[in-house]
């Protein structure tokens, strides 16, 4: 300690020892940054992959396949350019009055069953209405809107996001179209204007 070296020496070594610790903390620190943006690049962008796939879907039966072949098409959509007996087959009888049906009306064996929805998409509404059955509408990723009513038993609600298949209610009766007993009137829209579900569907 008498040497006049010995404190500078001891100064020197401490500076040195801070100077690698405040490199190695650096280097360390931006090697973990490098790494998270690296992670965060490769990372799939699963949101944009789902609305990819959902609009490729293509619509499909609102209810189990399986169970096509004892399915019944109790009333028609309305086309004003289809044959008689079908625009017949659409009209809708409503204290006293006739009402042109914007969907089908599907019954299996009449009874109850379950339904799902025909395509991937957001639930934009849903209306709980004991005349006329629970309706729920599906937004899709291609632009459709498909209707369910005469549901009861709704599985979803509001801002759902929904899956292929999944089950989202039952098929009921209601009193507003008592003579088809247990059914599902179901709807195809194409920007807010419905169309027939025949023309994707094959009943």
């Amino acid at each position: 300690m008498k040497n006049g070296w010995f404190w500078p020496a001891i100064y020197t070594s401490v500076a040195l020892l801070f100077i690698g610790m405040v490199w190695g903390y650096s280097a360390l620190t931006k090697d973990e940054t490098t790494k998270s943006e690296v992670a965060k690049i490769d990372q799939p962008k699963d949101s944009v992959t789902v609305e990819t796939n959902a609009e490729k879907e293509t619509l499909k039966y609102p209810f189990n396949e399986d169970q096509l072949e004892q399915v019944a098409i109790l009333q028609e959509f309305y086309d004003p350019q289809a044959e008689e007996s079908m625009r017949e087959k659409a009209l809708l009888v409503f204290k006293q009055s006739y009402v042109t049906s914007t969907g089908l009306a599907i019954s299996i064996d009449g009874q109850p069953f379950e339904v799902a929805a025909a395509m991937s998409g957001t639930v934009e509404e849903v209306i709980v209405d004991s005349f006329k059955g629970s309706e729920i509408k599906i937004k899709h990723a291609d632009g459709k809107t498909t209707v369910y009513g005469s549901l009861t038993g709704v599985l979803v609600k509001e801002g759902d996001e929904i899956q292929q298949g999944q089950i989202i209610a039952s098929a009921t009766q209601n009193e507003w179209n008592p003579a088809a007993g247990v059914h599902l009137q179901f709807e195809v829209q194409e920007e807010g204007v419905a169309v027939n579900p025949r023309n994707y569907l094959a009943f």
